[in-house]
């Protein structure tokens, strides 16, 4: 499946944000051709809108688009999951993959749903995606083998870091990744509010705090080095980093961040309940 994977046809269920940034990431690297490639959406003018700039079929027929689809991607809500594995319960083969992006929608939750033995890979990128620096978590479900895991790797590549999984782990996933980008924004946000505090233009403090947390992050990945290894060559002996770390541990960040992935990773277990 992976080595022919630009020969397959792919139908995308659901052309939202992240369906349209799946579509547009595989059209722009060649890794599909359009004519191969069929979106749905519910509302006509999505869907106008989706076949206008990508030039790909398109239709409000969730089991039409299945099909003739070797791959599908399931883009939708967590809320409507239920109503689209009704629709798709006969119409789905066991020749064909089915890859979910449905935060909480476990491997088991959509095979228990389904007629057929249907390969289920299970994803869960988040909204750097849309920027080509998405990090994306994959696990497989009863009937997905090697080559199922290696041709969903291939699609989410294209936007950004893949990591494979055990399923166990996709609940804390979805609390780090998936809703970590909201909590990076009100750190971008505060360190850029700190910034015209201390006399920054607001413009510049603001692309100083964003660009100051990307070469942090990409210092941790591309060094392989441990954050707090980082942190201490930062920390000269009686500087200014060591009185902000002081201010940041009075305010008892580090509790109120764990708190928070745990709280988040929690709550991504109730989404879809049953």
């Amino acid at each position: 499946m992976v080595r022919k994977l630009s020969e397959k046809a792919i139908a995308v269920i659901g052309a939202g944000k992240m369906g349209e940034t799946l579509i547009k990431a595989m059209l722009d690297d060649s890794l599909v051709d359009k004519s191969k490639m069929i979106a749905t959406a519910r509302h006509q003018a999505r869907l106008q809108e989706i076949a206008g700039t990508y030039g790909i079929q398109t239709t409000t027929d969730n089991m039409k688009a299945v099909q003739g689809a070797d791959i599908v991607l399931l883009c939708i809500k967590p809320q409507g999951m239920r109503e689209v594995l009704e629709q798709l319960k006969f119409t789905l083969r066991a020749d064909q993959l089915l890859i979910s992006i449905v935060a909480s929608g476990t491997t088991a939750f959509i095979e228990a749903r389904l007629d057929n033995k249907v390969p289920v890979v299970r994803a869960m990128p988040n909204t750097p995606s849309l920027v080509g620096a998405g990090m994306t978590a994959l696990c497989a479900g009863e009937y997905a083998n090697d080559g199922h895991v290696k041709a969903a790797k291939v699609i989410f590549e294209h936007i950004g870091r893949v990591m494979v999984l055990d399923e166990k782990y996709f609940d804390a996933v979805t609390g780090l990744s998936a809703s970590g980008p909201a909590f990076f924004y009100i750190i971008i946000e505060s360190m850029a509010e700190g910034g015209v505090k201390a006399g920054l233009p607001r413009h510049v403090a603001t692309e100083l705090a964003a660009q100051t947390c990307l070469g942090a992050a990409k210092m941790v990945i591309e060094t392989g080095q441990h954050p707090a290894l980082l942190k201490d060559a930062v920390t000269t002996p009686a500087g200014c980093t060591i009185d902000g770390i002081l201010k940041m541990e009075e305010g008892g960040i580090r509790v109120t961040l764990i708190k928070t992935i745990a709280e988040a990773a929690e709550r991504a277990k109730e989404l879809i309940d049953g």
